[in-house]
């Protein structure tokens, strides 16, 4: 219909244009007298405006009503139209830091091994930058991560597909990254899971690495020298506990903590340290799957002081 329509008022505007052009061969032929202006001319003026509007119309009217609608002028979501693209500039942008970042750190490692082997003091400045870019990198990594996961949670068509995890080898796998960046802040990080062949789960890998990453990054950070992660399950659900002896959090903070954006820094009209946005994510993802996070802290100068994040998901179906 819209071709139709637009084919029309091609046609309308063309035969005022005609119209127009011959109007001072044909005005005195056709008229008695002259007006000002020849009636010919007016009549090619009024059917080539005619025409122009009817075009006009013809490609501005749909794209109108699909904005209005949601969609584009091709009938696909806008929303999802805007996600995908955000997702495809992400990318790019992911690519094109995470290379130099990985040939960074591969350079921090290469240099701590030639140091080594040299078997002559290091100046102190050098071991703490290179301690610096080796706690650096996994921070880095979990908010490109982060970044990544917002822009999936906005996508419009974001489906749930279950496949076959092992949790056991999730977290195992993140507390061995973790293992070398606490270390270096002088602190330990253990874990173990109940029973001890935990076996599979039917959920999101990504979702459950990206999660307990979060957790443990959170744990490390505000530990005072123990972090301790268990995995454990029930008949319908498997948990990831993660435990650090840190201050706690202060009861005024509690109910903020999964806010989007905040952190305590906000409260107190001081500069953010962080973005706030994992532990938003860590909720989010949770109930994406069904499952839920939730806090406990004991805050000091109480001597249990401590925070604890529980993970509950279901077991899904086989």
């Amino acid at each position: 219909m819209q071709t139709g329509v637009r084919v029309i008022g091609v046609v309308v505007f063309v035969a005022g244009l005609v119209v127009l052009l011959l109007a001072p061969l044909l005005g005195s032929a056709v008229f008695d007298r002259l007006w000002s202006v020849e009636p010919l001319s007016y009549i090619g003026a009024v059917v080539l405006l005619i025409g122009l509007g009817v075009t006009s119309l013809s490609f501005f009217v749909p794209i109108a009503i699909a904005k209005y609608r949601g969609v584009d002028a091709n009938g696909d979501p806008i929303a999802e139209r805007w996600a995908q693209i955000t997702q495809q500039y992400f990318d790019l942008f992911d690519h094109d830091l995470g290379r130099p970042m990985r040939r960074i750190s591969g350079k921090e490692r290469e240099l701590r091994a030639i140091l080594q082997a040299l078997e002559k003091p290091v100046d102190p400045s050098v071991e703490a930058l290179l301690d610096e870019i080796e706690i650096q990198t996994p921070n880095f990594r979990l908010m490109m991560s982060n970044i990544q996961v917002l822009v999936q949670l906005e996508s419009p068509n974001g489906s749930i597909r279950r496949q076959p995890v092992e949790p056991s080898e999730v977290v195992r796998k993140i507390v061995d990254r973790y293992t070398t960046v606490a270390e270096q802040a002088n602190k330990e990080i253990t874990w173990w899971c109940e029973p001890s062949e935990f076996g599979l789960v039917y959920s999101d890998g990504s979702a459950i690495e990206h999660i307990v990453t979060n957790l443990v990054d959170n744990a490390v950070r505000f530990a005072t020298s123990h972090i301790e992660v268990k995995l454990t399950r029930n008949p319908r659900m498997f948990f990831v506990r993660v435990w650090d002896d840190g201050p706690g959090i202060a009861p005024q903070y509690v109910r903020h903590v999964f806010d989007h954006g905040w952190t305590p820094e906000m409260a107190r009209r001081e500069e953010k340290s962080s973005s706030g946005l994992g532990l938003f994510i860590v909720q989010t993802l949770a109930k994406r799957w069904q499952g839920d996070v939730t806090l406990e802290s004991v805050f000091a100068p109480d001597p249990d002081h401590h925070t604890a994040f529980l993970l509950g998901l279901p077991l899904g179906e086989s």
